[in-house]
């Protein structure tokens, strides 16, 4: 008898963190996972100055991004103190 949309997998709750997890059936649950993690296989496919090139880059992004909303937002916050509507 199926519980919902899918006879093989149903919803577990971890007791530790109180996280809802999908969790399949007995027989596939503890199977450990034959695909590689990616972040490591991209950290070893390059030198440590091609590794920091790239943190540095994307460090250096994100303070620009930063910046920029920063200073969008400043200068919508000049231009609309004129036009305030005064009853």
């Amino acid at each position: 008898m199926a519980e919902g949309p899918c006879a093989a997998c149903r919803i577990a709750s971890d007791p530790i963190s109180g996280r809802l997890a999908l969790a399949q059936n007995n027989n596939t649950a503890n199977m450990p996972s034959n695909l590689p993690n990616l972040r490591r296989l991209f950290v070893e496919a390059r030198t440590e100055a091609e590794e920091s090139s790239y943190s540095r880059n994307a460090f250096y992004n994100l303070v620009i991004f930063m910046s920029s909303i920063a200073a969008f937002g400043l200068i919508a916050q000049r231009m609309s103190s004129g036009k305030a509507i005064r009853t």
